[in-house]
């Protein structure tokens, strides 16, 4: 008897015919009614026939239209190196990114964009538009008076019910009133930064990062310490344990340990459990984003570093931007020893958030369907992350690398022969064609020859065009 699963025979019968060529890319697979009728299997072996050859690569799903045939290209090309992390990091320095950051959106806006490459975030189609509109539809009929009632100083009930509840998969065990909703996560890393620091004190934080916390530092007269991060495992600890033997006035230490923007590493737990012990030893604070967790491709959801905090020392901010609704700017944050202190700055600076679209997020969370849509999600993001790293790797000259991280929105790219990523931005805007420049995620020159690609973007015809000319782009800046 074939010990194989049903699935799996019938997975395997179909990549048969694909690699005879009887399946070509850009067919249509039979529908998982048509495998039903043709192979007399049932809808959840169907189902699983598709996702199988999906998570190998050689079907795509397309909304509302099927599962199609793609042929995996697997082309050489090199990662991107690891950092050097034996020297000291540089002294800290005030952080002055808004001019730079600014000369690039005002730039941008100066050209007709055709194809915009420098979000992070996924295509509205991703996201559970007809759900989300049905469930805030539904609560409205039954409190029209949430439109013209001041909210809850620390966001609704229920909202932060579901959010400690999901919680306990990533290792926290905190409840609702531990929650505090924000404006994304932006305002949870400012709130957490105002909490432990005043103007003129160190921040380390992962160099590359986003450059939306070093906007944040600046905003606030922090300085930041760079710390080497691995592409592979995040920050290095070795040589943050350095920096803080060398420094003794680092006030706070900020890290994204599940697909870190703009590396998309994730953090060993082994990692995550030495930097909460390193940090809660020296009495650091550390303010940990996981804003991405819930992209990566894990089995089981990916654990926060915060499991391992014993004292409230780590401030866990997280958002849904990402993963549920970007038109949301849905935040919160659990601070531990500092709960208190975050809750009377956001009282201070923002006072409540609106309950409408927290109440909507909680009735769509507290269902089977939210880990559905996450799951799609995640394969979609997988299929156009693929296809994106296959287009460069076929379209850029040769010496390219770049980081392939198991989930997210991003790719990280190195450019041949040192080629300055702003040349390469300039370039590109003249094709219509919107990057984003390594410069912007440090404060020092050292990451020049790299950009952030989004592949939140549903691979078409019309992407596949542009990632050519911005190959050709490459090549062309790379003779001049």
């Amino acid at each position: 008897m074939d010990a194989q699963p049903l699935y799996r025979r019938w997975a395997d019968h179909y990549l048969r015919a694909i690699k005879a060529g009887s399946l070509s890319q850009g067919d249509r697979m039979p529908s998982v009614r048509g495998l039903m009728r043709l192979h007399g299997v049932s809808l959840s072996t169907a189902i699983q026939v598709c996702r199988q050859l999906e998570s190998e690569g050689w079907l795509e799903a397309r909304p509302r239209t099927g599962y199609f045939v793609r042929q995996p290209r697997r082309l050489p090309i090199a990662p991107v190196d690891e950092p050097n992390v034996s020297a000291l990091p540089d002294p800290a320095q005030y952080v002055g990114i808004h001019a730079r950051v600014s000369t690039f959106i005002a730039k941008g806006r100066q050209y007709p964009i055709t194809t915009n490459l420098a979000a992070a975030r996924g295509a509205p189609e991703l996201y559970p538009e007809e759900k989300l509109k049905n469930a805030a539809l539904r609560i409205l009929r039954r409190d029209s008076r949430l439109l013209v009632r001041a909210p809850s100083h620390s966001g609704s009930t229920a909202f932060r019910t579901v959010l400690a509840m999901r919680a306990v998969s990533i290792g926290l065990a905190i409840g609702p009133e531990d929650v505090l909703v924000t404006h994304g996560a932006t305002e949870a890393l400012n709130l957490a930064l105002r909490a432990v620091a005043q103007p003129g004190d160190t921040i380390a934080v992962e160099s590359p990062t986003f450059y939306g916390l070093l906007q944040i530092l600046e905003s606030l007269s922090l300085r930041a310490l760079e710390i080497p991060t691995s592409p592979q495992t995040g920050i290095s600890i070795e040589a943050l344990e350095l920096a803080v033997q060398t420094y003794d006035n680092i006030k706070a230490v900020v890290v994204v340990p599940h697909l870190q923007n703009p590396l998309g590493s994730i953090m060993p737990d082994a990692h995550k459990m030495r930097l909460a012990q390193l940090c809660e030893e020296r009495g650091i604070p550390l303010i940990e984003d996981d804003t991405y967790g819930d992209l990566a491709e894990s089995k089981i959801p990916l654990t926060a570093i915060k499991a391992w905090d014993r004292s409230g020392n780590v401030i866990y901010c997280a958002s849904l931007h990402k993963v549920l609704a970007p038109g949301m700017r849905l935040g919160w944050m659990t601070a531990g020893r500092l709960q208190a202190r975050v809750e009377m700055l956001k009282f201070a600076q923002t006072r409540q958030n609106e309950e409408w679209s927290q109440i909507t997020a909680a009735e769509f969370m507290g269902l089977s369907a939210y880990d559905r849509h996450l799951r799609r999600l995640r394969s979609l993001l997988r299929t156009q992350r693929e296809r994106t790293a296959e287009a460069i790797a076929t379209y850029f000259p040769p010496g390219v690398r770049l980081s392939r991280p198991e989930g997210g929105v991003t790719l990280w790219i190195e450019l041949p022969n040192k080629l300055s990523s702003e040349k390469l931005f300039d370039a590109a805007l003249q094709e219509g064609i919107l990057i984003a420049p390594g410069s912007m995620f440090s404060n020092s020159n050292r990451f020049e020859h790299f950009c952030r690609i989004n592949c939140g973007l549903p691979y078409s015809k019309d992407l596949d065009h542009a990632l050519l000319r911005l190959g050709q782009t490459v090549a062309q800046c790379l003779r001049t």
